[in-house]
Order: structure tokens, then C-alpha cells, then sequence
């Protein structure tokens, strides 16, 4: 079977040169908690890892989308699925890898510091991240992206310093799930919810789902009723199908990545859960009356 380590279509990775890990070491402000590498592989056809040494990096990795597997030691195998994350342990051999009929699509970030046992306690085996109203899923991509681009931006002391921070919080974002998703608990009964409120909650997974292919079946199952009725329900309060709404958040977020981020075209397409970049195309010429690179000119020459 081919086994490939990178090169994955769509993928984004960066890693910090040893001089600048030398300089997170020495900031007192940086060194509790640091980034040595991060990335974001999509639809990772034959990913596969084995390091047999060790490595001084906590791995975290979450699986936004398909299927892998991996292994600690002589550990137990365990596979992963979709809203799954773990974190591989500092200091001892494993291995992992997508499956191959589901590839994985996976967020990934290498970290160290006096606080990093702390957040990779207890995270050994598969920890699940459920949608939900409350989940906030959306919340945290935004905060990786956010680490991502301040790193992209160079390696200035208070880029280091900003990058730090935010992954404490995406990190706590995961080990206080609870406190985390605190903030949007809806506390009414489903029965007693309005219809307003039933397309809000819905546009709200929605949005929390834009880097997924979400199923009409899925967004109603989702609310609690059947495909026919939340269709005419959503239709009613929108203007619009799910499935066409759904596609307009869609080109929504990726006006944003656009105008905001330098990202390919193809690379767009995948982080808004479409995985054939020409239909991507097609479909944000339908929606904005101009090609995605004719958009980016657009808003450049503003």
C-alpha cells in the first residue's frame, strides 16, 4: 500500500525553524505552552506516520471528517472518526494513519512547554467533539485558523507570544468541552421551541458544519423532524431549500477566506467541504456573478 507522510491536495502546514522553537524556549510568556509545527491535511489519501524515536512534540490531531487509526508504543490500536481528536504522547514511539476507504481529514498541531502534559492528559484514547446547538465546532476552526495565519505572518515576538495564548484557550476549548459549549445551551424543550427558532438552530449547525458535506436528511434529523417538514418549514421562514442556504454560507465563508487569507482556490474549495475545486468555481460564479480569482482581484483593488 502507498504510504505518504505530506503532499495531500489542498494541504497547509507550517514549521517553525529550531531558531525560533530556541526563542519560544526563552519567553517566559511563550514557553508554557508553544507550537513547533501545525497544519491542516483534507481528504489525506495514504497518510501514513511511523516515528519509531521519539519525539519531544505532544501531537494533537482532530478529525473533522472520514476515518483513521493510530497506535502509542505497543498500545492498543484505535481508530478515530469523524469529531474525534487525540493527542499522542511526548516521549514515546507511535504511529498512525488514514484509512483507506474513508480517508481522514485532520487539523494537526505539534506542541511543547511546561503546561503541555497538563493538556495532553487524559487524552490518549479518542476524545469526541458531538454537533450539537451548542457545540461551537465553527468557534474552534475559526481559533486554528487564527493560529495559523498569525504564524503565516511571520515570527516576530508578539506573533509568538498571540499564537501561544490562542492555544491555550483551543486547547482548553477541548479539555473544558463543557465550559466551552456553555455559552450557546438552549435550556427549551424541543416541543415548545418556535419555528424561527427551530430554522435558527438549524442555520446554526449549519454554520458550525461549513467545512462538511452536510445530507438534507442530516440537517433535519439534526431538529428533530422529517426532511419533507423541515424543508417546508425552512422554506417558509428563508426564502430558500436547506441545500441552497446551506451552499450560500458556503460561498459566504469563502469570500471571507478570499479577501482575508492567501489561500489557493483549491484550498478554499476543501476548507468549505467541497472536494472538486471546478464545481467550487462553478458554483461561487452562480452565486456572486464573478470567478473566486476575479472576487480576490475585486476586493484587492478596492
Amino acid at each position: 500500500m502507498l504510504k505518504r507522510k505530506d503532499g495531500f491536495t489542498g494541504e497547509r502546514c507550517i514549521v517553525l525553524p529550531k531558531m525560533i522553537i530556541e526563542m519560544e524556549k526563552q519567553d517566559p510568556l511563550v514557553s508554557s505552552l508553544y507550537i513547533t509545527d501545525i497544519g491542516y491535511y483534507p481528504v489525506a489519501n495514504f497518510h501514513y506516520r511511523e516515528r519509531e524515536d521519539p519525539i519531544e512534540q505532544n501531537v494533537l490531531i482532530y478529525c473533522v471528517e472520514g476515518t483513521g487509526w493510530y497506535q502509542i508504543g505497543q498500545g492498543k490500536r484505535q481508530d478515530v472518526g469523524a469529531n474525534q481528536y487525540f493527542i499522542l504522547p511526548a516521549g514515546i514511539p507511535h504511529r498512525y494513519a488514514s484509512s483507506e476507504n474513508h480517508p481522514w481529514t485532520i487539523y494537526w498541531i505539534h506542541f511543547c512547554g511546561n503546561h503541555a502534559s497538563y493538556y495532553a492528559e487524559g487524552a490518549a484514547t479518542p476524545q469526541s467533539i458531538t454537533p450539537a446547538m451548542n457545540s461551537r465546532i465553527n468557534d474552534r476552526n475559526h481559533l486554528f485558523e487564527d493560529i495559523y495565519f498569525t504564524l503565516a505572518n511571520g515570527y516576530t515576538r508578539e506573533n509568538l507570544r498571540y499564537s501561544s495564548s490562542l492555544l491555550h484557550y483551543y486547547l482548553a476549548s477541548m479539555r473544558y468541552l463543557g465550559q466551552y459549549r456553555s455559552r450557546e445551551i438552549h435550556q427549551k424543550n424541543k416541543e415548545k421551541v418556535a419555528e424561527n427558532e427551530i430554522v435558527n438552530a438549524s442555520v446554526h449547525f449549519m454554520k458550525e458544519n461549513l467545512e462538511k458535506k452536510i445530507s438534507l436528511q442530516q440537517m433535519a434529523q439534526y431538529t428533530g423532524y422529517s426532511s419533507s417538514h423541515f424543508s417546508m418549514l425552512f422554506k417558509k421562514e428563508t426564502g430558500h431549500s436547506p441545500l441552497n442556504y446551506f451552499n450560500l454560507l458556503k460561498i459566504q465563508y469563502a469570500c471571507q477566506l478570499l479577501s482575508s487569507t492567501n489561500m489557493k482556490i483549491n484550498q478554499i474549495s476543501f476548507k468549505v467541504g467541497i472536494d472538486d475545486s471546478f464545481y467550487f468555481s462553478r458554483l461561487f460564479t452562480k452565486l456572486m456573478g464573478m470567478s473566486p480569482k476575479d472576487y480576490r482581484l475585486h476586493i484587492q483593488e478596492k
